[in-house]
């Protein structure tokens, strides 16, 4: 059986239709964003309401589970919400990890972020050998999900089967009507209204379906123990 979190929302809810493509048998986890009926009828999709704070909710929830797609995180830039984003992100990975080496998966996939990665205002070209590096050019984002990685990077040397990838931005349509108000589907409210003003420097974009088809085979073949830079 196959693990999705955050399959209600944008990244994971495209995962989780391709994956529900293929017959497999998945557990589609949600918490805040309950799935659109639209959504609960795909076949072989067992639903589940969890807390991945909650250790002993994400120890149910990995019982005969042999792959992991972890989406779920939170995604602002609100500064108000640094200190619950930052934990938030941090601990429910780091329980994913440690119920994923308890119960002997396979493979586990952590959907990270290229600003994981960090920027150190130099505008240097970011790629899959970048360090973190504090700076105030970092959001609380990437801090969150810097620590995220690194609680999967634990896993690994503890003897997880795991690989990361580190998409840009990423772009497309939310499978749910609600999904436009959060993360970057919401980006697409900016382009619409158009920008009063350009700034320096360049950044990633990836379409979600690619995130989705590297992800996939990647879980699919014998790589581990490595990160990916996702960018058009």
């Amino acid at each position: 059986m196959i693990l999705v979190t955050g399959a209600s929302g944008f990244v994971g809810g495209h995962f989780l239709k391709k994956l529900a493509a293929t017959g497999a048998s998945i557990r589609a986890l949600y918490h805040n964003h309950l799935p659109d009926a639209t959504m609960l009828i795909w076949p072989n999709v067992q639903w589940q309401k969890a807390d991945l704070l909650d250790v002993f909710d994400v120890e149910e929830v990995m019982r005969n589970i042999k792959q992991v797609y972890h989406c779920a995180a939170i995604v602002s830039f609100d500064p108000t919400d640094k200190q619950r984003m930052v934990h938030t992100n941090t601990e429910i990975c780091a329980n994913l990890v440690n119920a994923a080496l308890d119960a002997g998966v396979d493979k586990f996939l952590q959907i990270s972020s290229i600003a994981a990665l960090g920027r150190d205002g130099t505008g240097r070209e970011v790629n899959e050998e970048a360090q973190w590096e504090e700076s105030a050019y970092n959001s609380a984002y990437g801090l969150s999900k810097y620590l995220a990685e690194l609680e999967v990077w634990r896993g690994i040397g503890e003897g997880l089967n795991a690989v990361i990838v580190n998409p840009g931005i990423i772009l497309g349509a939310p499978l749910q009507k609600a999904g436009w108000k959060h993360g970057s589907p919401k980006l697409m409210q900016t382009v619409f209204k158009g920008f009063p003003f350009y700034t320096d420097g360049i950044t990633s974009f990836v379409a979600v379906q690619d995130v989705v088809e590297v992800g996939i085979r990647l879980m699919q073949s014998s790589i581990s123990a490595e990160r990916f830079v996702l960018s058009a």
